[in-house]
This record gives structure tokens, sequence and C-alpha cells, in this order.
């Protein structure tokens, strides 16, 4: 039974997920190398607790209690002792990603289970840095953690049943919904949401219609929530780059080649709301939505 969790990486899914393990009940080691990190990560944990309690959806005591079960480490030994399961939450780099489960091997318990929040990277290559491949498995959350219900569970080539039933089961408790796939570039979200984002900005780039145009076409339209090219902010478009790089490498089809757009874009630093400016301009504590300058 998994009880004791520990999460490496203190940024935006990091802290989403030590929030939404905390609610669950289970005791939590957030682990970053950086203490300033840590402390952000701590203030956006109770602030996005006290939404919840400001809506009623959680009470003071329960905020407290999970509050209370989080702990912080710079060190990562530290942090992994004893633990039932360890969920990675870095940056979207295979290098970094791969050298971390290397390590995570040589330091962790040999029941401790394996996770990665990866949302678009090889389970099964990342397994092949451990001797444990059997307890290495894919929880890919959706941003915010908090409030999105899905979990993506990826079952990598050798992952167990018994791992795949327990973080199945681990993902209900956090009050989740789990879709388990196969292992499989950008498995099923990214696999079909990416080239729809690449394309939107294939339309943008080729003067097909205009950044509001397109956005609007698709929520009117299709129904989504936001446009494409707002979601791409929201995502960094960085990440989106990285996604479309791993589809194309991964699938071999020039269909999944990243329009150049998005790659000038990403050269140039405009990677959306995390940079303040991509499809849209993003200013902090404003709530207008503003199309930037080089697309209006």
């Amino acid at each position: 039974m998994i009880k004791k969790v520990c999460v490496l990486g203190a940024g935006t899914m990091g802290n989403g997920i030590a929030h939404v393990c905390s609610l669950g009940g289970l005791e939590v080691r957030l682990c970053d190398i950086s203490e300033a990190a840590l402390e952000k990560a701590m203030t956006t944990i109770e602030k996005n607790m006290d939404r919840m309690l400001a809506k009623d959806r959680l009470t003071a005591a329960a905020k407290e209690k999970a509050l209370s079960s989080i702990s912080t480490f710079t060190e990562m030994a530290d942090a992994v002792k004893a633990c039932d399961l360890v969920i990675e939450a870095v940056s979207e780099r295979m290098e970094l990603k791969s050298q971390i489960f290397k390590t995570l091997d040589e330091i962790c318990p040999k029941k401790t289970i394996l996770a990665s929040n990866t949302s678009s990277i090889s389970i099964t290559q990342l397994a092949a840095h451990t001797g444990r491949p059997d307890k290495v498995i894919g929880m890919h959350f959706f941003n915010p953690v908090a409030v999105m219900k899905l979990v993506e569970v990826i079952r990598g080539y050798g992952t167990s049943n018994k791992v795949t039933k327990d973080i199945l089961s681990l993902s209900k408790s956090l009050g989740k919904v789990p879709v388990e796939v196969n292992d499989y570039p950008g498995f099923v979200s990214n696999r079909v949401l990416m080239p729809m984002i690449n394309e939107a900005i294939i339309c943008l780039h080729e003067g097909v219609a205009g950044v509001t145009e397109i956005d609007t076409v698709m929520k009117l339209g299709m129904a989504h929530p936001m446009g494409p090219l707002y979601l791409a902010d929201f995502i960094g478009l960085d990440v989106c780059l990285s996604i479309m790089r791993v589809l194309q490498d991964g699938l071999g089809n020039p269909k999944y080649a990243p329009c150049p757009l998005l790659v000038n874009m990403v050269s140039a630093g405009k990677l959306g709301r995390k940079s303040g400016e991509g499809f849209y301009v993003h200013e902090r504590g404003s709530k207008e939505i503003k199309v930037s300058k080089s697309f209006a």
C-alpha cells in the first residue's frame, strides 16, 4: 500500500502533485535543489488550499492536516528514504530525467515505485536506466493539478500488472480519473493535442486567419474551452516544441514536423505565459486578453 510519496521538483506540476497527494492523506516529501523553489511551492500550495477553503471545498482542519503532512528536502537521498513511491516532476528533458532515474534506482529502497510526470518521454527508455523496469510507470497529471481530474497512467514495456494496478488505485484515491495507456510517443493526450496546436500555428503562419479568429473558431465551433493558440501559451511554447520533436523523432512522419513559426518564437524567447508573451500578452495581475503585437 502506498503511504509515503516523494515528489521531485517543486515547480508548477510538482507543487500541484504534492498538493493533491497531501489532501489524499499521504505523507509527502517535496524535493528540489533550490530552497527558494521549495519556499515558493509551499506558499503556492497554501494559497491554492485557501481558495478551496473559500469555496467550501475544504475545511480549515483538513487544510492544516494536509500542510503538516508535507516536508521539504534539498537532498534527494534524504527525501526518498523509506518512500513507497517517487514521482519525478522535473523539466521535460530526456538527459535530465534519465540521470534522475539512474540515481533513484541506486538510492531508493527496492520496493519503491518510480513514476514520471512526463508528458511525452518514453517510460520504457527511462526504465532502461534502472534495474527495476517492472516498477517504472508514467503518471501524467494535468495543469492545474488540483483542478484537472485526468491522470494518464503510462505503462512501459516492462511495467508489472501489480504496479499498474497500484497506481490506478492510488490515482482514484486522490480523486482523479486514471486512464491506462501504452508507451508510444506522446501517449494519447499529446499525440492528439500537439498536432492540433501545431496545425493552428501553421494556419497563423500561412495567413489563413489571425490569432483571435483561429481560437474563436475552435471555441465556438468545436466547443473547446480555450483556443489552441491560447492553450499553447498556457502550456509553454517550448514544451509544445519539445513534444512535437518527440513525436517527429519517435514516429518518423513529416506530418509531426513543428511549424517554423513555433521554432522561431521559442528561439526568440516568446514562450507564452511563463515569459509574458507568446501569441498573447500575459501581464501579471491582468485579466485582459490581448493579442501579441507581432500578430495584431
